[in-house]
């Protein structure tokens, strides 16, 4: 299923775009729109810089191969709303643990009153509840719920 342009503007929202590498909340390395190294396209240090081209870029390619990672992974009918709230959250979350997430179990399994609740765990950083990840959830959930 293709990612919707509603799906890139969302990430590119709570993401934001910063040029030059920072640590973000969870400590880690972080350019562009939340591009680390573990999505497995660069090596992000404190040195990393990129254009806004190469953030655009990295963007959409790291979205494209998340989406294509989960997209296995989820079994039952899905609309391009539900799968853009899927594919943000595994951006932000990574896609090995949405593939562990009770959000999936719950949506495969057909329970979608579900879904939003088990989305809403996903709000720690660190160890520390981030307001800012509470409300890319609200977000995120907002997406999935559009008919």
């Amino acid at each position: 299923m293709n990612v919707t342009q509603e799906t890139l503007d969302l990430i590119k929202r709570w993401e934001g775009c910063r040029l030059k590498a920072y640590k973000c909340s969870a400590g880690k390395w972080t350019v562009g729109y939340g591009l680390t190294t573990a999505a497995g396209f660069i090596t992000v240090d404190k040195d990393t810089t990129l254009t806004q081209a190469e953030a655009e870029w990295y963007l959409e390619q790291v979205v494209a191969k998340f989406a294509d990672q989960i997209a296995p992974v989820i079994t039952a009918p899905i609309t391009p709303p539900q799968f853009g709230a899927f594919v943000s959250l595994a951006y932000n979350i990574g896609p090995t643990a949405f593939r562990k997430s009770s959000a999936l179990r719950h949506f495969n399994a057909g329970d979608l009153d579900k879904v939003p609740a088990a989305m809403k765990l996903w709000k720690k950083a660190g160890g520390k509840v981030v307001q800012g990840l509470v409300n890319r959830r609200e977000d995120e959930i907002k997406l999935f719920l559009t008919p």
